[in-house]
């Protein structure tokens, strides 16, 4: 394995960890901060199940009650630990476990907030909690799409021209991918800050805080979606997805493109990290080095990959291929 992968490795096996341990300090902090304001037993069933027609019929001592949940997430960690094979397959599962137990633990903390006696607890907010599992869905899901999503390399021989020869009946595709962990970082703290004050307020610790909660999640998903791009090349022509889900996509026909080609830009000529517009046109810029650069209809746009000129050189082949046909 290369230094780069040796070091996409252990940032994964790091931000898994630092997951790990957020969520049990979650668990554990969110009922301590409100402890003054809840019973000795706490509330932890509904009878009629959940939603706001129910009525509470079990409970807990307090300090089980926050042991319990905690308990449900070192089993799921351990389980995880030992069966997954990859980190990705263990995301799939720690995402979603880790979303849906803060989201009970918080609306339980919210219901027997201000309760002398658990008998009084009011009931859960059955809303809350459906929002809470479609968010562990949708994590589920992020984990599936990218187990397994590596480096790919091109599949064709380097090109030292600005076009490659394509054997007549073979289709060529080049893929690559680039991540900046600074970008990724910002955005799982913006991320996690939000996600600590919906908890907050979910649990009644804080008054209304979505207008704190929306715009610092807004950025750092608009932070993620800027901080890993995978450009691909096939028939068709070029295709750029942003973030892990490879989601939005940019695409452009091999018929609209003029030219393409490697060229070597710096943070400090398009002005700065990310999705910029400048002199030089739009540039996804995640690493200082090498881009691939298209020209379509006048205007150049350029993304920090690896490989550039041999994605360029297929690219060109396409593009005069394409034009030949027309």
């Amino acid at each position: 394995m290369s230094g780069a992968g040796r070091g996409k490795g252990r940032a994964r096996a790091l931000g898994l960890a630092g997951w790990v341990v957020g969520v049990a300090a979650v668990l554990v902090v969110l009922p301590l901060a409100a402890s003054a304001r809840l019973p000795d037993r706490m509330a932890t069933h509904w009878g009629g199940g959940v939603g706001d027609s129910g009525a509470p019929d079990g409970s807990m001592p307090f300090g089980e009650s926050m042991a319990f949940p905690l308990a449900i997430w070192s089993v799921l960690v351990l389980g995880t630990a030992v069966f997954a094979v990859t980190r990705a397959r263990a995301a799939t599962v720690l995402l979603p476990g880790g979303v849906f137990l803060v989201g009970a633990q918080a609306s339980i903390v919210r219901a027997n907030l201000d309760h002398e006696d658990w008998r009084q607890a009011g009931p859960v907010d059955g809303r809350v909690l459906a929002v809470v599992l479609a968010v562990a869905v949708l994590a589920a899901f992020a984990g599936v799409v990218t187990d397994g999503r590596g480096p790919v390399a091109a599949v064709s021989p380097a090109a030292d021209g600005p076009v490659m020869d394509i054997p007549a009946g073979e289709r060529l595709v080049w893929l690559a991918r680039t991540s900046n962990p600074w970008l990724r970082l910002t955005a799982a703290v913006l991320g996690a800050v939000a996600a600590v004050a919906a908890i907050a307020g979910v649990g009644g610790l804080l008054g209304p805080v979505w207008q704190l909660v929306v715009p610092l999640g807004v950025a750092s998903l608009a932070v993620l979606a800027c901080s890993s791009v995978r450009a691909r090349v096939t028939g068709q022509g070029l295709e750029v997805g942003f973030g892990p889900l490879g989601w939005p996509v940019r695409r452009w026909a091999a018929a609209d493109i003029e030219s393409a080609r490697a060229e070597h830009r710096l943070p400090s000529q398009v002005g700065g990290w990310g999705y910029r517009l400048s002199g030089l046109g739009t540039t996804v810029m995640l690493r200082a080095g090498e881009c691939l650069v298209v020209r379509s209809r006048g205007k150049d746009f350029a993304v920090s990959v690896d490989d550039a000129a041999r994605g360029a050189a297929l690219l060109n082949t396409l593009v005069a291929a394409a034009r030949s046909a027309s």
